[in-house]
């Protein structure tokens, strides 16, 4: 066999090998940041949310409305928006090496500007690992009917 036709394959089980060294218990660190996330954002903890949220973070409510990391502390700082509670179903944890996405289904209350909201949405995270641990690094909610 040729070195040419070893390429392919030496890549295949290359990245095969690099999938499954990939920690299991990814799949929990990620469900235990979504938590963290949820906390803090309900007790409007802006010093957690500080050390979970991306510097680049891309933050897209399901009003379409897209806010980065300073625009959504900052909103819910000043109590324009306000999170009473969040609740999971349906959640799938999929994970790329330090990358992490999470789609659910979330049940969400609280206000906007003053407005009291009861949203069923779907949810997408994306999540990524740094030195400091998983930061979100993308939120998007779609409203459901």
């Amino acid at each position: 066999m040729n070195a040419v036709k070893l390429i392919p394959t030496s890549l295949t089980l290359l990245v095969l090998v690099f999938h499954l060294s990939v920690p299991a218990d990814t799949g929990e660190e990620v469900r235990q940041a979504e938590q963290k996330w949820v906390k803090a954002v309900t007790a409007k903890d802006r010093s957690a949310l500080e050390k979970i949220l991306a510097e680049d973070l891309v933050y897209t409510h399901s009003t379409g409305l897209v806010e980065n990391r300073t625009q959504y502390l900052t909103a819910l700082s000043s109590g324009q928006q306000k999170y009473t509670s969040i609740d999971y179903s349906d959640t799938v944890v999929r994970s790329y090496g330090s990358t992490a996405v999470v789609t659910t289904e979330v049940r969400m209350t609280g206000t906007t500007k003053g407005e009291p909201f009861d949203s069923r949405l779907r949810m997408i995270h994306v999540w990524f690992k740094n030195g400091s641990g998983w930061t979100l690094v993308a939120h998007q909610t779609t409203r459901l009917p």
